[in-house]
């Protein structure tokens, strides 16, 4: 066995994670941080859970910072990338992380409903990676989009979200097209089944054992399996990874299901106090 002590991939670089207060991106934000990183966190509402997360970099002697902004205005995306480049003096990794989600029947999903997703899930990242581009050219940078296995496989009341992130997969693919020009790599990450705070407030009584007899490697995943792998696409060692999106659900989307769990209703409510008329 090789006993080397790995040197931090990440040492010097700079990084933006957003929506980086809970879940997937807090976690993503610390392993930068972990990995030599000086990091900026973003959050929109979980001010506490982005607060401690810098503490924890601060501990670390890691250089960190965190900025609030409502991703449904435009304004405030645009600010934040100013905030940004301000305390890091350029960027090297943009983690367009932040996202929101919502489940309803179709037939009763509303405009502002409508139009509250796609805001956060697709417009802010767009426009944030535009004010930032500069910076990313001249750092030959790195952008990671997080989508969902939900842009590749349907599942009933999602209309609005599987929208959102399938248009980040068709962007990212896109994109890095022009920007490999320029020097700056573009790649996504789907995330399947990954166990995250808000799972726990719309389902209090989550039971993870019987969730991973679902997924083919027989467990649920944890924000740091979806963190390392964003800490590897920013890296010198995917240098070669462009335009593509890595799907990170234990086999998920691998297995064909013949069932008839389409049929029902899901039962639980996701998007409360982020999504308008829930």
């Amino acid at each position: 066995m090789n006993d080397e002590i790995r040197a931090p991939r990440m040492t010097g670089k700079k990084v933006l994670v957003t929506g980086s207060g809970t879940g997937i991106g807090r976690e993503v934000a610390l392993e930068f941080g972990r990995e030599g990183a000086e990091v900026v966190l973003h959050y929109s509402h979980s001010k506490e859970g982005a607060a401690s997360a810098v503490e924890q970099l601060h501990q670390l002697g890691v250089r960190a910072a965190v900025f609030q902004a409502d991703f449904a205005r435009v304004e405030e995306v645009r600010r934040l990338g100013q905030q940004t480049l301000e305390f890091l003096g350029g960027v090297d990794a943009l983690i367009n992380n932040a996202g929101i989600t919502m489940n309803r029947p179709f037939e009763q999903v509303e405009p502002e409903q409508f139009d509250r997703l796609y805001q956060v899930n697709v417009r802010a990242p767009f426009f944030l990676t535009q004010t930032l581009l500069p910076a990313l050219v001249a750092s030959r940078g790195a952008v990671i989009n997080l989508s969902s296995v939900h842009a590749f496989e349907g599942y009933p009341e999602h209309s609005v979200y599987a929208g959102t992130k399938g248009a980040l997969v068709a962007y990212t693919r896109e994109l890095a097209i022009e920007l490999a020009l320029k020097g700056v790599r573009v790649n996504a990450i789907a995330p399947g089944s990954v166990v995250v705070e808000n799972h726990y407030k719309a389902m209090p009584d989550l039971d993870l054992e019987a969730g991973g007899r679902n997924i083919p490697c027989g467990f649920v995943g944890v924000p740091l399996d979806i963190a390392r792998v964003a800490v590897f696409l920013a890296s010198p060692d995917a240098r070669y990874i462009v335009g593509q999106t890595l799907i990170v659900d234990g086999g998920t989307t691998s297995w064909m299901p013949f069932s008839d769990g389409f049929r029902q209703p899901m039962g639980v409510q996701f998007g409360k106090g982020y999504v308008p008329g829930l």
